[in-house]
């Protein structure tokens, strides 16, 4: 019985290990630090992890597929800067747009997600297609949005200013409540929700870790790999205007920078979070789970007083790490 009950627990050591390292790392941050347990703190954890899991949820799907996406980041940087430069205030000095009519806040929203979009079919288009290895073709694809960005918010002689004055309609996205929850959270959650409904319960999150698992296996099944490839990485484009959207509304502003190595976390929340490398294995509770792991080191870390370069450090080894046992496992398995 005694062996028996120790074999269980093990399992579900195992099975649940990264969000046992969660707990573990949230008691070991509120033992050291006090202030770590108040409701200003975790609130503030919860609103960043909001927009860092939305990212994530792109990048996670994208991965699944045995793809990446190195855009990410600046992708939701562009569409951040999109909406803030629809958004600013009639009155305000530097307005981008100065003869802009009033537009509701929706027309900033559509406009974003439809550049993510966009940016999101290219990639999807020259992966399926051109048979460009992911990784290129996002490293490509970040270049080019960074470019395009300087160019969107370059207003010669001054040069890129940052988009401010934003309403306060819009900026209610970030820093407002719907009831009791803010309202970055509640689209987070809304976001989180539709990602599982996708992978769980539709046709193309099926076919999704279909392709990951097998692409030859999958197409001989019927799967249309190429247009579903194109759809994952669209969907990808769409998630990081909506976080590009709230990034902008939380902050009340936005620069050519906004977005700048959030594609990094992302992957490594997601890998964290159990999406392997290899593809065809990854869960939306994981993601969400390596996001929260990084954003509590993050905010413990800090509030600790440890410097942020060493702070960088620990997270290179930790993904380096989470990367080693996945590929050791993938190798098990095989």
């Amino acid at each position: 019985m005694t062996k028996l009950t120790t074999a269980r627990m093990k399992e579900l050591a195992s099975k649940h290990a990264i969000v046992l390292v969660l707990a573990g790392l949230v008691l070991f941050t509120g033992l050291f630090e006090s202030s770590f347990f108040s409701t200003d703190n975790l609130g503030n954890i919860l609103r960043i992890s909001s927009i860092r899991i939305i990212i994530a949820l792109g990048v996670g799907g994208v991965l699944i597929t045995r793809g990446t996406d190195l855009s990410a980041g600046h992708t939701a940087g562009l569409c951040a800067c999109i909406a803030a430069s629809l958004m600013q205030r009639a009155d305000y000095a530097t307005k981008m747009f100065p003869h802009l009519p009033y537009l509701p806040v929706v027309v900033a929203i559509a406009a974003a997600l439809a550049v993510g979009l966009l940016v999101g079919l290219f990639n999807g288009l020259v992966v399926a297609f051109l048979r460009v290895p992911p990784f290129i073709t996002t490293l490509g694809t970040m270049v080019i949005v960074m470019g395009v960005a300087g160019l969107y918010v370059d207003r010669p002689p001054q040069g890129a200013i940052p988009i401010g004055g934003l309403r306060d309609d819009f900026t209610s996205l970030g820093t407002g409540s719907w009831g009791p929850f803010p309202t970055v959270i509640v689209i987070a959650a809304m976001m989180i929700f539709l990602y599982w409904l996708m992978l769980n319960w539709m046709r193309l999150g099926k076919n999704t870790y279909a392709i990951g698992g097998n692409p030859e296996a999958a197409k001989v099944s019927g799967v249309n790999v190429s247009w579903n490839l194109v759809i994952v990485y669209m969907l990808g484009g769409v998630s990081y205007a909506v976080a590009g959207v709230l990034l902008a509304a939380r902050s009340g502003g936005a620069t050519n920078n906004y977005g700048n190595m959030y594609e990094l976390d992302a992957i490594a929340a997601a890998v964290i979070g159990g999406v392997s490398t290899a593809g065809g294995i990854g869960t939306v509770s994981g993601m969400l789970t390596g996001v929260l792991i990084f954003q509590v080191m993050d905010n413990g870390l800090s509030s600790l007083g440890v410097s942020p370069y060493w702070q960088l450090i620990a997270k290179g080894i930790i993904i380096i790490s989470a990367v080693a046992i996945d590929i050791r496992k993938y190798n098990s398995r095989k």
